[in-house]
């Protein structure tokens, strides 16, 4: 018999109540076998101040500001609706309620939300193989973007002091622990204690250093691991996916590549104004969606997939960071991604995408471009329709793995999604962890 924890639904910030106690165990248990043997997470329920206080007072600073519109439907954003001229209707499935204004750092609220309707939740920690602390490490560091370094790693240590005196840590002094952040993992490794350094030292910690982070882009520590960005669509069942999946399948793709982005010219190594340059230049085989202008057409997520459907292949270059929202945002279009940095996803989502990089994606040397001995456009040109087809199938089946579903979700229609993967893998970590010590 499955036990569920009761929904309480609320308008401003989650779907579950503030106050949700996590008062009961869940347990999955079919035939007399207990099916969520060695499969248990506890949640520990912090105190407020390090999650939802966080979110709650958002507007009060300038570094959040403009993403608290994002908050709402448990970090899923505002739904997308049909418009006036049924544009939305003719590159999304709206009418399945599964596509959102996502915002590509919601990470740590979706993951949260995610876990309180996990099958195998419990709030007996004895039995948890796996502890997951629900901390919003990147609404922390993120509001005191200039401040002194004492303020920014206050809540870190807090949080630090606050899990060595709970009896949960004695069990194996956080190596059964993992949280989630929405922000790269630089931003939580700073090297100095000088206010001009970046970020806060939080995975420098002596207590962090034994737990596990999963975040959006990582710096290849041993225990940072890399799970996809957010894409638009959040559906609640396969039938939905599959349905999604048929729609990109068919699609009529007029360009032979795009690229959706901005120039960096005040990064010197950056390569897209090549890219640029080139797309530009290829009289009508690139569609080049230029998001530095005040169009904010970058911002709307279905000007953003119909270009991404229209092409074969989507150019993903580095940007601030190697890896990019982009590249999950055309994978999930079904577009081949045209990749140019190891780690812009090689390196990355080992978790997500096959090790054989070429069964869904192009490589080209950065290099390359820069020294002007590639042409993008005759490199993708020939490619054989035979790959074409091939890499196409790749992606599409990539697609169910790189989202984040509806929480709730059970039985044949239940989706082995992004945070169904994570926590596995989290699970077998822990497993070789234990098993290391007898």
């Amino acid at each position: 018999m499955l036990f569920l924890l009761h929904i309480n639904q609320i308008a401003n910030y989650l779907f579950l109540s503030d106050k949700e106690t996590l008062d009961i165990t869940v347990r999955a248990i079919q035939g007399g076998i207990d099916t969520c043997a060695g499969r248990y997470v506890y949640m520990h329920n912090l105190p407020s101040r390090f999650n939802d206080d966080l979110i709650k007072s958002c507007e009060a600073y300038i570094e959040l500001r403009n993403k608290c519109k994002y908050l709402v439907n448990s970090g899923f954003g505002p739904r997308i609706l049909e418009d006036k001229h049924n544009h939305t209707t003719q590159v999304l499935t709206i009418e399945t309620g599964s596509w959102y204004y996502t915002n590509q750092f919601m990470l740590e609220v979706i993951f949260r939300e995610k876990m309180r309707h996990y099958e195998c939740l419990t709030n007996d920690s004895s039995l948890s193989s796996a502890v997951f602390v629900p901390f919003y490490a990147g609404f922390d560091v993120r509001r005191f973007w200039g401040y002194s370094v004492k303020l920014r790693d206050e809540l870190g240590e807090d949080l630090a002091q606050w899990l060595r005196e709970r009896p949960e840590w004695r069990k194996m002094f956080g190596r059964d622990h993992f949280f989630v952040t929405g922000r790269v993992g630089r931003d939580f490794r700073r090297a100095t204690d000088q206010d001009s350094d970046w970020g806060n030292k939080l995975m420098r910690l002596p207590e962090f250093k034994n737990i596990t982070m999963l975040s959006i882009e990582t710096n290849s520590w041993s225990n940072e691991f890399a799970v996809p960005y957010p894409t638009y669509f959040h559906p609640k069942s396969h039938t939905e996916v599959k349905r999604w999946q048929m729609q990109v399948r068919m699609m009529q793709r007029r360009y032979l590549f795009s690229f959706v982005g901005a120039n960096r010219p005040q990064m010197e190594d950056s390569i897209r104004g090549e890219i640029i340059r080139q797309c530009l230049a290829s009289q009508g085989s690139c569609k080049f969606l230029d998001c530095d202008t005040s169009t904010k057409d970058c911002s709307d997520p279905v000007k953003v997939m119909e270009v991404f459907q229209d092409s074969v292949f989507c150019l993903q270059p580095p940007g601030d960071t190697p890896t990019r929202r982009s590249t999950f945002d055309s994978i999930l279009a079904g577009c081949i991604p045209v990749l140019f940095s190891p780690d812009s996803v090689y390196n990355q989502y080992k978790w997500y995408f096959p090790k054989d990089h070429t069964k869904y994606s192009v490589y080209i040397s950065e290099e390359d471009v820069k020294n002007g001995k590639v042409s993008i456009e005759k490199f993708l040109a020939s490619v054989s329709e035979e790959s074409i087809s091939r890499m196409r199938n790749e992606v599409e089946k990539i697609i169910p793995k790189i989202i984040y579903t509806k929480p709730g979700a059970v039985g044949p229609e239940k989706i082995e999604d992004a945070f169904e993967i994570a926590v596995a893998r989290v699970l077998e970590r822990v497993s070789l962890f234990k098993m290391t010590r007898i």
